[in-house]
């Protein structure tokens, strides 16, 4: 029997009995005699300790530090990742109005130092690009809320409305948990935990140079109405990747010849369906399109977080869910803006504009049409919002190891909730949704969700693994 399965089975036990339960002293004997030396302290299996990751004497390992391990997970309050991830979306979106595209970096990295601190304490899952473990003794809960506050602070404290916001959620955090070594230890393992997951992201290529350089052209995409803004986070197509090897990794292929049949299917599509004013739009067809536009990020979190405590999830699958859905879109983000700026594929209603000049006899110019939503600073090919869709939801499967994912979401717009049995309808509404309110070509949106999906795939076959 291996130390993996061995510490599978203490959590079982401990899980289906209450706390006070005595675990069997021949299973505990059995268990430490099959476990390696260490298991559950700073030189795990990842590898040597961290400089740095421990400045306390760890404990040696024995069956009451397996039991300490085990038991902080299961006495741990998990609400405590869903009320940081919801700290984390009002701080980075309302508090510190960051677009949304550079916004999702955010929530990915304060969800990967509350993944780390806590899987450092259970010893759950295998660790995000570090070793550094405490003492066993360590609460979770205190770990969580440290990681995170940190990391808010770190990027976010000159706002003075997301300082306030975070001092007050973390004395809620740690006030409601007992004044004692576990406390104090989870905290100063949340914080060293955040902090070296902001020296990995020093100098990961925010905040670069933000020109588009590609001359006006058929094709090309312009500033567009209503604000004909520059090109809006530019440097992230030149962002160092949490996980993939780099930006370019999952780039597709070129978007359709100008000339082409396909261009000119797609470019009919769009100009019947997406125009603002007397569309092909059925009112469905609206209501699918603004809903769809509207769910993410904020309202698509708070479904994970609904979802997270109707299964009941534990401290350790919530913080793992959280990570794998943020890092996954994050990264998603990064290629989707490498294509962005690679191609620089021009709008919709910049082709409907320019149709003259497309050199395509089946396309026509309408210089007056605009589309249903305004559009946002940047090229059309590949699309933002598919690219989160497709990386969140397919990393949102991987977690539950079902393409059910249970999922009730909220828009605040057209104020209706629908229900996402399964992954596929949301795959289908996004791709639709984008086209009906005039974003978007389809094939910017099918190309987009195919490369969010490969994105959160290859996240998930190498990382968030059980340890």
């Amino acid at each position: 029997m291996s130390s993996r399965t061995d510490r599978r089975t203490a959590l079982k036990l401990l899980t289906a009995a209450p706390l006070g339960l005595a675990v069997s002293a021949a299973f505990t004997r059995e268990a430490v005699a099959q476990t390696p030396l260490r298991t559950f302290g700073p030189r795990a299996a990842n590898g040597p300790i961290e400089p740095g990751a421990e400045r306390t004497q760890a404990q040696p390992f024995t069956a009451g530090t397996m039991v300490r391990t085990v038991a902080a997970q299961v006495a741990a309050d998990a609400n405590v990742i869903n009320d940081w991830n919801a700290a984390a979306a009002s701080v980075i979106f309302t508090d510190a109005a960051t677009g949304p595209s550079e916004a999702f970096q955010y929530v990915a990295y304060a969800q990967a130092a509350v993944y780390n601190a806590v899987n450092g304490i259970t010893g759950r899952y295998e660790l995000y690009k570090s070793n550094a473990r405490p003492n066993p003794g360590a609460s979770p809960q205190a770990a969580a809320a440290a990681a995170a506050h940190r990391v808010l602070m770190t990027y976010f404290g000159h706002v003075p409305a997301a300082v306030t916001r975070l001092t007050d959620a973390y004395a809620a955090s740690v006030g409601a948990l007992p004044s004692d070594p576990s406390t104090t230890q989870g905290v100063q393992y949340g914080r060293q935990t955040a902090e070296r997951f902001i020296a990995l992201r020093a100098e990961d290529g925010r905040y670069g140079p933000n020109t588009f350089e590609k001359a006006p052209a058929p094709g090309i995409w312009r500033p567009t109405t209503p604000a004909y803004a520059p090109f809006f986070a530019k440097f992230l197509s030149t962002t160092t990747p949490l996980m993939i090897d780099s930006p370019s990794q999952f780039r597709p292929g070129p978007p359709p010849d100008l000339t082409s049949a396909e261009y000119a299917r797609d470019f009919e599509e769009v100009k019947a369906f997406g125009r603002k004013e007397g569309s092909a739009r059925t009112p469905l067809q609206t209501e699918t399109g603004l809903f769809i536009s509207t769910i993410t990020p904020e309202p698509y979190h708070a479904a994970l977080r609904d979802l997270a405590v109707r299964r009941e999830m534990d401290i350790s699958d919530r913080a793992r869910m959280f990570a794998a859905v943020s890092m996954s879109v994050a990264d998603a983000i990064i290629c989707c803006w490498d294509s962005k700026n690679y191609y620089g594929f021009w709008r919709p209603i910049t082709a409907i504009h320019l149709a003259e000049e497309d050199g395509n006899a089946a396309t026509s110019a309408d210089p007056d049409w605009d589309s249903l939503l305004p559009n946002p600073p940047y090229p059309d090919y590949t699309s933002g919002l598919n690219s989160v869709t497709g990386s969140s939801t397919r990393a949102l499967t991987r977690v539950l190891g079902t393409d059910r994912i249970d999922l009730h979401i909220t828009s605040p717009v057209t104020n209706t909730t629908r229900y996402y049995e399964f992954a596929d309808p949301i795959y289908t509404d996004s791709v639709d949704g984008r086209v009906w309110v005039g974003l978007h070509f389809r094939f910017a949106d099918v190309a987009a969700m195919a490369g969010g999906q490969q994105v959160a795939d290859w996240a998930m076959d190498r990382y968030f693994k059980p340890a």
